[in-house]
């Protein structure tokens, strides 16, 4: 068969071909149209044409090669019509599919809930890396490498860097602030922080905070007590009581645990406060003169106060809720419960 009989029965070929199903015509596009395709060596061969027939067979190569793009386009387009054919029209007067409605998580209501209150009074929000250097994290919260208080905190490190780890809380929000404006400054820090704890009913391994900081002239223990009073009173109802123990951070001096008082109307309220009627809501304390120094804050003129709670141990006891892991599971069962609470 010399070339230009190859070329006619090439053309008998598309001319003939016929398909109904995508499968077929996808084959005839790479057979024909394809970046291998059958024709594309054809156009190399006009070499080989005696030349009173190049311009003929040129032709006949142009003509085929037109032909194979017709005849795909044209079963495409078939192939298209057929298909929305069989589209069922539904019935426009039914009424829609309802959409449930999505639920906020309480983690989430209750971060909002506190920011909220501390915004009102003037306290800025301020966010930051969740992957942190040992220093903000650490050193500059009066907790060097060699410092005891460490301990009280079991750490992620980053492999093969013990320079950076998960934050352990998010006072390295609050280092990070002092080391870059001057005072006053009001700020919280909400955010997830990390440790390495034993999950169970009432510890994790990573969960949420808000800390609080504010450093002026002549800032009091006084303006802390007050401070912690109005969050209670508007997150608690506004006969809140609260109570101040005194304990210890590394960060803060003096330091103190806030209680506020839950009552004791029934049985879960004797269990969740063993019979005291007072929960622990959050730690606080006058910044310690050196944290300052270290963030390049003279002590000598300026006082401030920190405090700083757990979100997830809020909403347990805002929602009598006695299990953390309930936070993480993403049990939808759980979290619909949520969808009208904010």
């Amino acid at each position: 068969m010399d070339i230009f009989d190859q070329v006619n029965a090439l053309m008998s070929e598309i001319q003939q071909f016929d398909t109904d199903n995508a499968e077929g015509l996808e084959s005839f596009r790479i057979r024909f149209l394809g970046s291998k395709n059958i024709i594309k060596p054809l156009f190399s061969e006009i070499r080989n044409v005696p030349n009173d027939r190049k311009k003929e067979f040129g032709q006949k190569v142009n003509a085929l090669k037109q032909a194979a793009d017709e005849k795909f386009k044209s079963l495409q387009g078939q192939l298209k019509a057929s298909s929305d054919s069989n589209i069922e029209i539904p019935d426009l007067s039914l009424p829609g599919i309802p959409v449930a409605n999505g639920a906020f998580h309480p983690v989430r209501i209750i971060m909002d809930e506190v920011i909220d209150i501390f915004r009102r009074i003037g306290f800025d929000v301020a966010e930051d890396r969740e992957v942190e250097e040992d220093w903000y994290n650490f050193t500059a919260m009066n907790t060097p490498e060699d410092h005891p208080a460490r301990d009280m905190q079991d750490t992620f490190y980053v492999q093969n860097d013990p320079g950076r780890l998960l934050r352990t809380h998010t006072s390295s929000v609050q280092s990070r602030v002092m080391t870059t404006q001057k005072p006053p400054i009001r700020i919280i820090a909400p955010g997830r922080v990390y440790r390495n704890e034993t999950v169970s009913a009432r510890s994790h391994c990573q969960f949420h905070q808000v800390e609080g900081l504010y450093v002026a002239e002549g800032v009091s223990f006084a303006d802390l007590k007050q401070t912690i009073l109005y969050y209670a009173r508007e997150m608690y109802g506004p006969d809140a009581r609260i109570r101040l123990r005194p304990s210890y951070f590394p960060f803060t001096e003096p330091s103190a645990e806030v209680d506020v008082y839950w009552g004791l109307k029934d049985e879960t309220d004797y269990r969740i406060t063993k019979g005291t009627g007072w929960l622990e809501i959050l730690g606080c304390g006058m910044v310690d003169p050196a944290v300052l120094n270290n963030c390049g804050i003279d002590p000598e003129r300026y006082t401030g106060f920190a405090f700083g709670m757990g979100i997830e141990r809020q909403a347990m006891l805002k929602y009598r809720i006695d299990d953390i892991r309930l936070f993480f599971e993403n049990d939808k069962r759980f979290l619909s419960q949520f969808s009208a609470a904010k």
